[in-house]
């Protein structure tokens, strides 16, 4: 059976901008914000979110401070996303370590492209 084409891994919180599930990163994040994680997982964190930051594209709609005026989001491409899966996986141990709930949804719909790499697309509702 081949996978579906896209790939997310979200939580079950809405994010403000978006009205959508927020995303791995800002899911971890959160926790980093309220000082829930410990410092070594802060640490664990920020390697983490570093590689993704030089070794991933930028969608340009996150522009210089976030702002993502059309409440885009990110998936990955499932053909292209072995490195990354991987690369992500201390992200998602630390969401099951502190029991943080969160789904990997994978699908062929993802809404309208506005934004598309090697290893991602950026998509809005259509």
């Amino acid at each position: 059976m081949k996978l579906p084409k896209y790939v997310r891994i979200q939580g079950r919180e809405i994010a403000w901008k978006t009205k959508k599930p927020v995303g791995v990163f800002i899911l971890n994040w959160r926790r980093i914000r309220d000082n829930i994680y410990s410092p070594e997982d802060v640490k664990l964190y920020d390697e983490t979110h570093q590689w993704f930051l030089d070794n991933l594209p930028q969608p340009p709609f996150y522009g210089d401070n976030n702002d993502n005026p059309q409440g885009a989001i990110t998936y990955f491409k499932t053909e292209n996303s072995d490195v990354m899966l991987e690369k992500i996986q201390p992200l998602i141990y630390l969401l099951d370590k502190y029991d943080i709930p969160y789904d990997i949804v994978y699908t062929n719909y993802v809404g309208k492209i506005i934004y598309e790499d090697e290893y991602q697309v950026g998509v809005i509702d259509p």
